[in-house]
């Protein structure tokens, strides 16, 4: 799975640049990376630690398709719309924080002896729309162009749940509401390695810093089409506070490099 992804992120990086060129197209490449804010069923819902403490790292490899570039007729589409094809890597440790774990009983020290860890390897694909023309941007060092995209990916996910009491399944070492059966599964949490689409959205700004290079400030919002991506879920049907799927936001730095002038 992983190697498929690497080939399909190469092909479309090695694709004849020249005869891109000719139907005016142009690649960028680029690395980004930074840390990951994983919204999960671990820990305490809008609570600050809880987001603050369930983090992670998270690396994109990006290639841009670029139609400006022989663009002499000032199209609007192509002076601000690229299109961007990014394989990605994250992972995450998760604990349970909050009130529910502050408590002196045996259920908060099920709850803080838990510990989840998710895996995620993405592949995916993006329009980006460019709020400043792209030629006014690359014609001038030290600019700003912030943008906005969105589009669909494709994950890979390996999520653990465990307890550092002993083995996960038995009622004195995991809570109650993870021992019901929950969306097919026996149990409200899982040990799995699936794959899951998401819907991910990305506001940034790049920085002109030569004629062939950028800087770029890129943070994302990934929302995925499972609520088991954590290992984690919960019978909603009886645990109303489980509302939504798991989601996690992303904030990078990276380097972006024009194969073409």
């Amino acid at each position: 799975m992983i190697k498929l992804k690497l080939f399909v992120l190469f092909l479309l990086i090695g694709l004849p640049h020249n005869s891109f060129s000719q139907l005016g197209i142009t690649h960028e490449i680029g690395v980004i990376t930074g840390r990951v804010e994983f919204r999960s069923d671990y820990g305490q819902r809008d609570d600050t630690k809880t987001n603050f403490e369930n983090q992670g790292f998270g690396i994109a490899i990006v290639d841009y398709m670029n139609f400006s570039y022989t663009d002499n007729v000032n199209l609007y589409f192509k002076e601000h719309f690229k299109v961007r094809s990014e394989l990605s890597y994250s992972k995450t440790n998760l604990k349970h924080y909050g009130k529910w774990v502050e408590k002196n009983s045996p259920a908060a020290q099920r709850l803080k002896g838990m510990r989840g860890s998710t895996e995620l390897f993405g592949l995916g694909m993006q329009l980006e729309y460019n709020f400043k023309h792209i030629h006014d941007f690359e014609r001038e060092i030290g600019s700003w162009a912030p943008y906005i995209s969105l589009g669909p990916q494709i994950s890979y996910y390996n999520a653990t749940a465990t307890s550092t009491l002993g083995e996960m399944g038995d009622p004195l070492i995991t809570p109650a509401k993870y021992l019901i059966p929950s969306d097919g599964h026996p149990h409200g949490y899982s040990n799995e390695s699936k794959a899951v689409f998401s819907a991910t959205l990305n506001l940034g700004t790049r920085y002109k810093l030569t004629t062939m290079s950028d800087l770029i400030l890129d943070i994302r919002a990934q929302y995925f089409a499972s609520d088991w991506v954590d290992g984690l879920n919960p019978n909603k049907d009886l645990f109303k506070e489980n509302k939504q799927n798991d989601w996690l936001t992303f904030v990078g730095l990276g380097y972006i490099y024009y194969l073409d002038n």
